[in-house]
């Protein structure tokens, strides 16, 4: 049982989408009318490929065509609601044919479809004829996170690879992607691409258009507006290179050449109990000239603890403990406001009073 499975619940009818793996026990999935709800594992069962070929249909699309089908039905029976008939051309007769759906050029693809009104699977979609190797990552404030990486052939659509809710837009990762294709038996090998692809309101609902391969409306982001670059390594070509190097006759190098990227440093999880002190977090800032203010300290405090909570989130941890000291509360009052907000948080209590009193918040992850 995995993301992206379709799952049926044993105790109903209901068909949804498994969007994220609680623990061990609970999953999270998203019902077709788009509210998601935790589900224990041995309450639902996933819908297997060899059931839909059997049956045709699941229930959502059985539901969703008999809708249709009533639609469709009312509006024969309404005055003047008749189908309209297909148009006729002036000059011959003839039923003028229905214009094709625009289609989209060969290509790399990041797609997002809808999964349910508001639910998005997102998808590579590999539209050339070479086969295609990827990664998939999210980055998030400057963290980046590898999910996954497969391969496609060619005309081909990778599995879903991440679901988002269209209501948590402003919290969207940026998708980092990694393509390289290649040709079996071919003489041509391609360059690495990276594509980094930040989605923005005033881009990414005009995005929207027939998706190639899926077959279906997605919001569609070409990866590989600058194809890769070939390299030829036919033995031919080397030994050219070869002479012209020997003789002399080379062209000359570039100037200057981009320095490679530098490797993304891996998410390192913060200790269990997270000291939010100043002394702990920033002992010269205590020296500061002219003094902090007590404003700047706060920011400080409150940018500390969202780091330590986001790597927290990021390496899987249970729970964490936030040491923050009881004082006059602020600092205690500002971190329950944003844990209450935080859908991730299970819930978050006082820490053991008979070691931290109230100076620390237990905060358990889901």
């Amino acid at each position: 049982m995995n993301v992206g499975d379709r799952v049926r619940l044993l105790t109903g009818r209901e068909e949804g989408i498994i969007t994220r793996l609680l623990d061990n026990d609970l999953v999270e999935v998203a019902i077709d009318n788009d509210f998601t709800i935790p589900v224990l594992r041995r309450e639902v069962v996933v819908v297997a490929a060899e059931e839909q070929k059997a049956f045709g249909q699941t229930a959502a699309s059985i539901a969703a065509e008999r809708n249709a089908a009533a639609a469709g039905t009312r509006q024969q029976n309404s005055p003047g609601g008749a189908a309209k008939p297909a148009p006729v051309s002036a000059k011959t007769g003839a039923k003028a044919p229905v214009s094709e759906p625009v289609r989209v050029q060969k290509g790399l693809y990041l797609a997002l479809v809808h999964q349910s009104p508001e639910l998005l699977a997102v998808h590579v979609i590999n539209n050339t004829d070479s086969d295609l190797l990827f990664t998939y990552g999210e980055d998030r404030n400057g963290q980046y996170r590898g999910l996954s990486s497969d391969k496609l052939g060619p005309k081909a659509a990778s599995r879903p690879l991440g679901h988002w809710h269209l209501k948590d837009f402003d919290q969207w990762p940026a998708v980092v992607v990694q393509l390289l294709p290649h040709r079996v038996n071919g003489n041509t090998a391609f360059e690495l691409l990276t594509k980094r692809q930040q989605f923005k309101a005033a881009t990414f609902y005009s995005s929207r258009q027939p998706a190639p391969i899926l077959q279906k409306e997605a919001y569609l982001f070409q990866l590989d507006e600058k194809p890769a670059a070939p390299v030829n390594l036919a033995p031919e070509k080397l030994a050219d290179q070869l002479k012209q190097q020997l003789s002399g006759d080379a062209p000359a190098k570039p100037a200057a050449v981009a320095p490679a990227p530098e490797p993304v440093k891996a998410i390192v999880a913060p200790p269990h109990e997270f000291d939010l002190h100043l002394e702990a977090l920033s002992p010269e800032s205590l020296k500061a000239e002219p003094p902090l203010s007590n404003t700047a300290m706060l920011k400080l405090q409150i940018d500390a603890f969202e780091d330590a909570l986001s790597r927290a989130l990021a390496t899987n941890m249970h729970e964490i403990v936030f040491i923050h000291g009881s004082g006059n509360g602020t600092l205690r009052k500002e971190l329950h406001k944003l844990l209450s907000r935080n859908k991730d948080i299970k819930f978050f209590e006082d820490a053991r009073k008979e070691k931290f009193g109230y100076g620390a918040t237990l905060v358990r992850l889901k």
